[in-house]
């Protein structure tokens, strides 16, 4: 089994992105500046992080090497403090306090930065959380949080205040107070800001990196309060930030805290929101960096790495520093087990035999399947491990493994696809007539009459690749391999470990009781010809397991019928499937109306009038008593 967690050994051959931001940090003449490392969910970000910081500091545990001060952030750590923007200011403040060469020399600079950073906290929170308690405190003896309260509690009359901190009124009361110092607020920020500068300036570093990752994990307030954290240090001199997110998932943060609404014309509400998100981050990010995906000779090089990582143990440093040296000359080509073999010991080639044959199979399988992405194929290793074992114990002869990862290939990106073909072979003693001619279409690049006879879903480039790739499934009986898989067949999306939290954060949104404008705005604005072809797909696995599993909840039929609105691809094909396999009696019959609205929209939705099941509400709601 592999580990899903960042590591600084590189796999990936990506040290030659984390070469490159270090060379950025290390012009002075390019200080402050704030990078940005953005790449998809799982796609090798936080590795690269890691690797930043080990060329920056060795292994100086303490993160001070050479002048340079490094501070490491997981911004998910942060995500359950009631104010996160200032957990994480406090966080760095504290780093320089209890830093055992630097602490002594900024002691008073700490302290006066500890006051600052509470009371922006105050300022920050709801007065019920903080204010509130604290002024109550202050009635009974214990101590205010600020200075600037007590001064103000002072000019009034006990028994006045009292009344006015036990009340309903308390909020608005402690809110009229703070709101008079707004411009206190601003001078302190920008003392905060002078402060900090002074701090760096009397430790003597020459300079302060600090990296922040995972902040695509939190939820976009989180994320937002740690992106305006970060703003606080932006000009301060000899600062570097590094921030590795989904660029997509941080967008999505800035649109719901600064978005505009209340302009008639849907089109200039959108145009506007995107100026504002991608001027709050032309502000924010100087140096933007997308990663790559993993191409198809860097798949299979990975896979390779990680078999020997799993076999070899400790004797796997001496792989890696051949791949390093190997990458020297050339990073296009495939580094395979076959470049190793001179350095590998008999008993070890002995281990990796069975690994060359599998890796050759699963690799052009899982370029095409999982798009390049580390983490997936990671996780993927896992599981195929893991049945690979069930193969094992359960004493199965001739199960072929190059099958089962074909198969786990589809189960992973189109479940709908999966469950179809479990469907044919269930009703054919485990072969298929369908897959076979799927196949031979396939290979002809018959698309068009793939979509026709079959459904848009199987006539997609990334599937009719998928169809051609070798194993081919002709012939084979199947009934074992979905014996090994049926754990999934029955319960949730398989591999919904290896869903994005975008693509879930999404789900999460449609499904949820939501007025009907902001239902389309979802759709228009974040979903149609927003996402990857595999994300979209997944996405619409995702709805087909939730509606099968709750048919009678309007929320989840609307989301459909409002993806049928805008003309989304093979939403209505996935529709239908569901709706033949669930009880059509519990689905709400006045979702009747919603389809009738939808129709000037979408033709193609009278196609389903015929398939509810005939003595239902929903039935006869659509196409009358008759």
């Amino acid at each position: 089994m592999w580990a899903d967690n960042e590591t600084s050994d590189d796999l990936l051959g990506f040290k030659v992105h984390a070469d490159l931001i270090v060379d950025v940090i290390n012009d002075n003449d390019v200080l402050p500046v704030t990078i940005g490392v953005f790449g998809d969910w799982g796609g090798g970000k936080s590795s690269i992080l890691k690797i930043v910081e080990k060329d920056l500091i060795g292994e100086e545990k303490d993160g001070f090497k050479d002048g340079t001060l490094v501070l490491y952030f997981n911004g998910w750590v942060f995500e359950g403090y009631d104010d996160a923007k200032a957990a994480l200011l406090e966080s760095i403040i504290e780093k320089f306090a209890k830093h055992k060469t630097l602490g002594s020399k900024v002691k008073d600079e700490t302290v006066k930065l500890f006051k600052s950073v509470k009371w922006m906290r105050l300022m920050g929170l709801g007065f019920k959380k903080i204010a509130v308690p604290a002024a109550t405190a202050y009635l009974t003896g214990g101590v205010s949080l600020i200075p600037y309260l007590l001064n103000e509690f002072s000019q009034i009359e006990p028994t006045e205040l009292a009344s006015k901190l036990s009340g309903n009124e308390a909020e608005s009361f402690l809110s009229s107070i703070l709101k008079k110092n707004e411009e206190d607020e601003i001078t302190m920020v920008r003392e905060f800001r002078d402060d900090f500068k002074k701090m760096l300036d009397k430790s003597m570093i020459e300079k302060l990196v600090v990296i922040i990752d995972d902040l695509d994990r939190c939820t976009p307030d989180r994320l937002i309060e740690n992106l305006e954290a970060i703003k606080l240090f932006l000009n301060v001199d000899k600062t570097a930030f590094i921030i590795g997110a989904d660029p997509r998932i941080v967008r999505h943060a800035i649109e719901l805290r600064y978005k505009t609404d209340g302009i008639e014309n849907s089109s200039d509400i959108e145009s506007r929101n995107e100026r504002i998100v991608s001027d709050y981050l032309e502000k924010l990010i100087q140096v933007p960096y997308y990663l790559p995906k993993l191409t198809d000779n860097e798949v299979e090089t990975y896979l390779s790495l990680l078999f020997c990582q799993k076999e070899l143990g400790d004797d796997f440093s001496k792989v890696l520093e051949a791949f390093y040296a190997a990458r020297e000359n050339n990073r296009y080509d495939v580094f395979g087990l076959g470049d190793i073999d001179s350095i590998l010991k008999p008993d070890e080639k002995s281990k990796l035999a069975s690994s060359v044959s599998i890796i050759a199979s699963l690799a052009p399988v899982i370029t095409e399947g999982l798009k390049g992405n580390p983490r997936q194929i990671k996780r993927f290793l896992n599981t195929y491990s893991l049945r690979d074992r069930l193969v094992r114990v359960a004493k199965i002869s001739g199960f072929k493994m190059d099958v089962l990862a074909k198969l786990m290939v589809l189960e992973y990106s189109s479940q709908s696809l999966f469950r179809q073909i479990y469907e044919w072979q269930s009703s054919q003693k485990g072969e298929s007539k369908e897959i076979k001619e799927l196949e031979s279409l396939a290979s002809k690049n018959s698309i068009k009459i793939i979509k026709e006879k079959y459904s848009a879903d199987w006539g997609t480039e990334r599937v009719v690749k998928w169809l051609n790739a070798e194993p081919k499934l002709t012939d084979i009986d199947l009934r074992d391999y979905y014996w090994i898989t049926r754990d999934q067949l029955t319960t949730s999306i398989s591999g919904s470990s290896l869903v994005s939290p975008h693509i879930r954060s999404l789900v999460k949104k449609l499904i949820e009781p939501v007025s009907g404008s902001a239902l389309t705005r979802t759709v228009s604005n974040e979903i149609k010809d927003k996402l990857s072809e595999g994300d979209y797909e997944t996405l619409i696995s995702l709805l087909e397991k939730e509606l099968t599993k709750a048919p009678e909840k309007t929320e989840i039929h609307e989301a459909f019928v409002e993806l049928m609105a805008e003309n989304c691809p093979n939403v209505i094909d996935a529709y239908i499937r569901v709706i033949k396999k669930v009880d059509n009696d519990k689905i709400p019959f006045s979702l009747a109306q919603n389809f009738k609205l939808t129709e000037s929209k979408n033709v193609e939705v009278k196609k389903l009038y015929k398939v509810f099941k005939k003595d239902t509400q929903i039935f006869k709601a659509i196409n009358g008593d008759n």
